[in-house]
């Protein structure tokens, strides 16, 4: 792996070759299909399979490729898979590595969508799926059993923020043979790389931190290449590879990742100081805080604690309601990882897979609140949140 430091990588090497110049910017390559001149090179490269050459886009295109060995290196993985959004990612990785008649053993913190992959899609496939008795290395290993074939949890927890420890669930994932699948997305691989301390695969959404200013749809899969290779093919079959131009978005965002993580943490550790702090605040959940129940993995396992706070208000539902209202520089919409400060309500947008009794045993309760911290001015988020609360 490359020794230079996380950004000088991520800003990439000459991208190509014009004689005595190169482009600063990589390429783009929007080519569907590609040409040759030897009808019996293309018909060489059909014969030695899909993981060989550029033929069609959806096996394999420059832009793409780019993307993917910049992401593999940052991650200090050996290979990665582009998709065309988080959630092709995460349904590609499952499928590709459980089948009919196996079990997976899921972390009960996710996602909405991947809530759902995993307790309404997989089933439908024949798989069985054990939601863990929480996100702690214990409880997930104690529901491994013979026919486990992979071990799923999030490194920053959505949206209550658990944080696992990785450590010790990658050693004794990798003891005992079974793939440990890493969802990073609210981390990023410039705050933790999942596959250094044990895991087999780590999965983004692109979409988020990666890309980093709401302009692209993507996902990527990263990690040991022979299982690798095996999400690739189930790729190219299922259809959802990522295109040249959000490919080309994407590296684009990883040039300022770590300058935009470092503003995401400074303000979400301000903000979350101020909600703590706040008599219209009931709690607040940020792994930076010293009240997280995870801080000590926090301050352990992440580089730092990450941009996402959440909290639950004092007023419930309606409470909640006007403290989105009377935002002024924070938007209300759903995704994170934005330049911008995004504002969320888990229980009517990103969690509604999930039943009512679900989402409360899950701790989402009506006046629950969730912040991806921007990198506006810290004040300007500082003082719209105070005079959004007043109202709240």
């Amino acid at each position: 792996m490359d020794e230079r430091g996380f950004t000088t990588r991520a800003l990439g090497r000459r991208h190509e070759d014009l004689g005595d110049a190169a482009p600063v910017a990589p390429p783009i390559h929007p080519a569907a299909t590609f040409a040759f001149e030897d009808a019996e090179v293309l018909a060489d490269l059909i014969r030695r399979g899909k993981d060989v050459g550029y033929v069609y886009t959806r096996w394999h295109n420059p832009t793409r490729d780019a993307l993917e060995r910049l992401v593999a290196d940052l991650e200090s993985g050996e290979r990665a898979v582009s998709f065309s959004s988080g959630m092709a990612a995460i349904v590609t990785t499952l499928s590709a590595l459980a089948g009919a008649g196996d079990h997976v053993v899921s972390s009960p913190a996710l996602y909405g969508g991947s809530f759902s992959t995993m307790s309404k899609l997989l089933p439908r496939w024949g798989v069985e799926v054990t939601f863990a008795g929480s996100h702690r290395a214990p409880d997930m290993l104690e529901a491994i059993r013979p026919e486990t074939r992979l071990v799923y949890t999030e490194t920053i927890g959505n949206p209550l923020l658990p944080v696992p420890d990785l450590e010790a669930l990658g050693a004794a994932c990798r003891e005992r043979g079974v793939p440990l699948v890493v969802d990073n997305t609210f981390a990023s691989p410039y705050l933790c790389r999942p596959l250094e301390t044990g895991a087999a695969i780590v999965v983004h959404s692109t979409t988020k931190y990666i890309g980093g200013h709401s302009d692209l749809t993507g996902g990527i899969a990263v990690g040991d290449g022979d299982l690798l290779h095996e999400v690739r093919e189930t790729s190219v079959d299922i259809g959802g590879t990522a295109n040249a131009w959000e490919s080309w978005l994407a590296m684009r965002g990883l040039e300022t990742l770590a300058l935009r993580m470092d503003r995401h943490v400074e303000n979400a550790r301000a903000l979350a100081s101020l909600l703590e702090n706040h008599p219209a605040v009931e709690r607040v959940w940020y792994p930076g805080l010293a009240s997280h129940p995870d801080h000590d993995v926090a301050e352990r396992i992440l580089e730092a604690p990450g941009g996402m706070i959440s909290f639950e208000l004092a007023g419930g539902l309606e409470s909640g309601r006007r403290f989105q209202e009377s935002l002024e520089v924070a938007l209300v919409g759903p995704s994170l990882g934005s330049t911008k400060t995004l504002v969320v309500h888990p229980p009517t947008v990103t969690h509604t897979q999930m039943t009512r009794e679900q989402r409360e045993a899950a701790g989402i309760t009506d006046g629950f609140v969730r912040v991806s911290t921007g990198i506006e001015d810290v004040e300007d988020i500082l003082e719209d949140f105070r005079r959004a609360l007043e109202k709240a």
